[in-house]
């Protein structure tokens, strides 16, 4: 192991405290009980102080500072920063409009300029009458980031009397994640992908997360930090290697993040040998498995299936397994795991081809872990923080999206890539069904701009949707493909409800999805070539990371929507 960085920072709720003599506000990136500490701590030196939440102020002054008893109406006047979306602060009040139960809620666009220091303007009325007025500060700084894009992101901030506008505070979370981030920058790096084997940075930082109300929404500054150094680091060696932001073909390595509770922030960078352990445990029904199995199960799962076994091996030497199940049917590919840390169709994958293993004639392949590096590393990153997303089992140990794999961008070595290339070869299929996710809650990138580069439409949940991608002329397939899977989909008590709860909720704090609805549920469609099958079924369920019930439902829904894919496909080539 080679250390690259290793230094512990000063909590800035302690320095506050130590070196406060008078009155005054802040805005850290500290849980509501630090936050509290630190002002009962100042209380008793005789200094009143109110610290809020630099993260996400908006909804912090509605949980710390809001009656909301007998609430009736809210309307909230926005800003609208150059610099920014015009979404980007009522997304960052995000869930706010679930959590006032029968409320009126109106946001209010306002546009401001770029040297305004952002506000809500907060006008609250009660069931007897009564009003308030507030004026919420949400403290962000303009700053250039390692990819030379230029964002507002939150900051902390400190004011001595209201009058004032106040002056931002340097807090140990932004520099802990820019000290790590110009370090790593400044280390030679070579001049040829992979450029190491695990990046690690293994941070520590004292915030717990903190469930809310709706949903599986919770305010984690762990986890955001976690998703913040992944895609930072992403593009920075985009950046390096001379490809666009957001490309997926770029090969660094395996960066791993691991971010966790301790009494002191503190941050070590490292370079490691790739991990290669195999986790097993328990196995449990397929049916009712209420969490991501163990890649045991999934082996086990694979030989019950039977049928001719095609293989593909990764860079660690892992292996991806699959399943020929050879019939007079047209013949489809089922795969799932592209993505490691999207679980419930590895499992609705395993259950739709059990199922269509007891057919006469059944015709398909099936990989439902077609990323186990990634998956092996999403287990390690679970045991710890247990409900976090944990973007960095995204990708494989290369660190590229193996769907982007070509001969040309590999040298030849298209590892995990060979096992779709393998279901081509072996059934020509026209139809892939590809099982994917995204998360079940609110994902952020707070130091980098709070909205996720390049996966803006991915930030908040909007339900169980699905992707089609076909070949030029097969529109009218795709049609009669997609009103089948949403008939059947329908039929799933209750998918229908949660789809428009999470559809209502992200069209007040986002805007419109943009999806075309069929039979209920929200579509994509596009013509794309890229694919070697003619159609290509791509879902996403809310699944990062979810469990019990919630995990049952997914693997469910993706289980319905593969056996009525298939049934489609079965309809589409005998009748046309």
């Amino acid at each position: 192991m080679t250390i690259l960085f290793d230094k512990r920072f000063s909590r800035t709720l302690d320095t506050l405290v130590a070196d406060a003599i008078g009155p005054f506000e802040a805005w850290t990136f500290d849980d509501a009980k630090s936050r509290k500490a630190a002002q009962d701590a100042l209380a008793a030196k005789g200094v009143k102080a109110h610290i809020r939440s630099a993260y996400k102020p908006l909804l912090h002054f509605f949980l710390e500072e809001v009656q909301l008893v007998g609430l009736e109406s809210v309307r909230i006047v926005f800003p609208v920063h150059p610099n920014a979306p015009a979404n980007r602060f009522t997304l960052e009040a995000y869930p706010l409009a679930a959590m006032l139960g029968d409320a009126k809620f109106e946001f209010v666009a306002q546009t401001i300029g770029a040297d305004v220091l952002p506000a809500y303007d907060v006008q609250l009325t009660y069931t007897d009458g009564a009003q308030a007025l507030h004026h919420v500060l949400a403290p962000n700084r303009v700053h250039t980031d390692l990819a030379g894009e230029t964002n507002l992101s939150p900051t902390g901030w400190l004011r001595n009397h209201p009058a004032h506008e106040g002056i931002r505070l340097d807090t140990d979370y932004e520099a802990l994640f820019e000290e790590a981030m110009q370090a790593i920058a400044a280390h030679e790096w070579g001049g040829t992908e992979p450029y190491f084997e695990e990046l690690n940075i293994s941070a520590t930082y004292p915030a717990e997360d903190e469930r809310l109300s709706h949903g599986d929404e919770a305010v984690s500054l762990r986890e955001a930090l976690h998703e913040e150094f992944y895609f930072s680091l992403l593009e920075f060696f985009q950046k390096k290697s001379g490809r666009p932001l957001g490309d997926r073909g770029l090969r660094p390595g395996q960066i791993v993040p691991e971010i966790v509770l301790g009494a002191v922030p503190s941050v070590c960078v490292s370079l490691r040998k790739l991990d290669r352990s195999v986790e097993t445990g328990a196995t449990f029904d397929l049916e009712t498995i209420a969490e991501p199995p163990y890649v045991t199960q999934i082996e086990a799962e694979l030989d019950a299936i039977g049928g001719e076994t095609f293989e593909a091996t990764t860079r660690s030497g892992r292996i991806v397994r699959a399943r020929y199940v050879k019939g007079t049917d047209a013949p489809v590919m089922i795969s799932g795991g592209q993505h490691a840390n999207e679980n419930t169709g590895i499992v609705g994958a395993l259950r739709a081809a059990k199922l269509l293993r007891q057919r006469p004639g059944a015709h398909f392949t099936i990989s439902p872990l077609e990323n186990p590096d990634g998956y092996a590393l999403h287990q390690r990153l679970r045991l710890v923080n247990p409900r976090h997303m944990h973007h960095a089992a995204r990708y494989t140990a290369f660190g590229d999206d193996l769907e982007y794999r070509t001969a040309e961008n590999t040298g030849g070595n298209l590892g995990e890539k060979n096992i779709r290339n393998g279901a081509t070869d072996l059934t020509h299929a026209p139809l892939h069904v590809n099982l994917h996710g995204y998360p079940s809650h609110e994902w952020t990138r707070p130091l980098s701009g709070y909205v996720p580069r390049n996966f803006a439409m991915w930030t908040l949940p909007k339900g169980f949707f699905l992707v089609m991608r076909h070949h030029e002329g097969w529109d009218r397939r795709a049609d009669t493909m997609l009103n089948h899977v949403t008939r059947q989909l329908g039929k799933i008590p209750g998918l229908i409800t949660y789809n428009d709860a999470q559809i209502e909720l992200y069209e007040i704090h986002a805007g419109e999805t943009g999806f075309r609805i069929i039979n209920g549920f929200p579509c994509l469609v596009s013509v794309d070539d890229r694919h070697t099958a003619p159609l290509t079924l791509i879902t996403e369920y809310p699944d990062e990371t979810i469990y019990g019930d919630d995990f049952i439902a997914g693997h469910t829904a993706q289980m319905v929507t593969v056996i009525s894919a298939y049934d489609a496909m079965q309809m589409i080539v005998q009748y046309g």
